[in-house]
């Protein structure tokens, strides 16, 4: 009798033990990116999934889909609203698509290193995590792309050079359209995913891409001629819609949003450290590296830059009172450099 009591006793024991377990929830995020993988991007967010499947105890886990499986980002963005997704890593582009002020980061010939852009990022924070939670949308983390140069399969060495070839615009982007308009440049127009085998046929000839992108996605061997003169440092994201954020317990919401901003510095730290290594790359795989355009004075450049800000703020992707802020935010940087000579 004793041991049929005890049995009893373990099998109910049991038994609520696997309807514990079955009504534990689990949380799985569907997390996409452009990014292939075995890239510095990429290994960074594995380790911040495998970072938050542990500290969750498997709670809340992650599922990748790397090298642009759900298209472009404009797709991804549409699969996260249908559900499809709950979350992606995104360079400008999809940035603009969610909080286009953002990417006055990313004005072109506006800022020299990263420690200009670093400050004027410090400085606009706030306001960008603000934007993104207004229009649906939690930012884990924030980073750049690396210096943008311009890549092409004969040597450009000027403006008006470029004006002759089929320059890549990445389809729907206002920015890199209102730069084209401001310069009198025709671009071609194209998704992501197209770019390699239109440089390929030929239906381009020049594509502009951090060096680590250009390695990444095999670009570079389309285009043997890389211009040194940087152009402007591409941003990123790590973001989760707020719908999904929300079905989270707290204890998860605090855990995904202290991960991502590890990742996100990670990622920054990564991307600068393979950006650097990239241009060395390039050059042992037979890259010729050609030097920053003279035909045009840097007052040329800085009248081009505006005169896209201009016509930015005109339609309110980046309103001039946020251009002005960076501005301001970055002479305070520079003057403050030059005092310390």
């Amino acid at each position: 009798m004793k041991t049929r009591v005890q049995i009893g006793v373990a099998a109910i024991l049991f038994m609520l033990g696997i309807i514990s377990v079955a009504a534990s929830p689990r949380y799985v995020l569907k997390f996409a990116t452009l990014a292939p993988q075995g890239t510095a991007w990429m290994n960074v967010i594995n380790a911040w999934a495998a970072q938050v499947a542990k500290d969750s105890d498997g709670q809340l886990t992650f599922k990748l889909y790397p090298g642009g499986v759900f298209g472009d980002e404009p797709d991804m963005l549409r699969e996260i609203r249908f559900g499809e997704l709950q979350g992606g890593a995104f360079t400008g582009h999809g940035v603009g698509d969610i909080y286009s002020p953002a990417r006055v980061l990313e004005i072109p010939f506006l800022f020299h290193h990263y420690a200009e852009w670093n400050f004027v990022r410090a400085k606009l924070m706030p306001q960008i995590r603000d934007g993104f939670s207004r229009h649906g949308y939690v930012l884990l983390g924030f980073m750049d792309t690396g210096f943008i140069r311009l890549f092409s399969r004969v040597p450009i060495r000027s403006l008006a050079q470029l004006r002759t070839h089929r320059v890549w615009l990445w389809q729907g982007d206002p920015l890199v359209q209102a730069f084209f308009d401001a310069t009198g440049i025709p671009p071609v127009p194209l998704a992501f995913p197209d770019v390699y085998l239109s440089l390929s046929t030929g239906l381009i000839d020049t594509v502009a891409a951090p060096p680590l992108a250009a390695i990444a996605l095999q670009w570079f061997t389309k285009t043997p001629y890389m211009t040194t003169m940087r152009i402007s440092n591409g941003v990123g994201a790590l973001v989760v819609p707020r719908q999904f954020f929300d079905t989270l317990p707290p204890d998860l919401q605090a855990l995904l949003v202290r991960t991502g901003k590890t990742a996100g510095k990670a990622l920054r730290a990564a991307t600068r450290a393979q950006s650097h290594r990239s241009l060395a790359a390039l050059k042992s795989h037979g890259v010729t590296f050609l030097p920053a355009w003279t035909d045009e004075s840097p007052a040329e450049l800085v009248a081009i830059r505006d005169r896209a800000a201009a016509a930015l703020a005109k339609t309110g992707y980046i309103p001039a009172a946020t251009y002005a802020e960076a501005q301001q935010a970055l002479s305070a940087f520079r003057d403050h450099k030059e005092a310390k000579r």
